[in-house]
């Protein structure tokens, strides 16, 4: 999976087929606080710039 060819807004799901990580890891990530995200109700929302700017190191 390319960076491109993601959605612009991402759930937990698409972070772990993007990072090929557990879901468990997953979560774990989201609810870190590494980087930005929302939730809607129960959803997990994670920017896909939020996703692209943590792995250059960025916050």
């Amino acid at each position: 999976m390319r960076y491109e060819d993601l959605k612009d807004v991402l759930s937990v799901k698409d972070i772990m087929k993007y990072l090929g990580i557990s879901r468990t890891k997953a979560y774990e990530l989201v609810h870190s606080g590494e980087f930005y995200t929302v939730q809607v109700g129960t959803r997990i929302l994670i920017p896909k710039r939020s996703i692209q700017k943590w792995l250059e190191g960025e916050k």
